[in-house]
């Protein structure tokens, strides 16, 4: 699992946050990312704007 603020880093009160896992199954990482997703929504004083998810597959997929 890696985590960044990717956009917004000067702006008050507003970030864009991202967040990446590499696994050698999807089903595994979706799982590790559905958990992240579940941790920021945790958060009551968080206001989640968008959720969105790329998948990139490796070779021999």
């Amino acid at each position: 699992m890696a985590a960044a603020e990717v956009a917004h880093q000067d702006a008050w009160q507003h970030a864009t946050l991202g967040f990446a896992a590499v696994s050698g199954s999807h089903s595994h990482a979706e799982s590790v990312l559905d958990s992240v997703e579940r941790f920021v929504w945790s958060f009551p004083e968080v206001d989640v704007l968008s959720v969105d998810r790329y998948t990139c597959a490796g070779e021999g997929s």
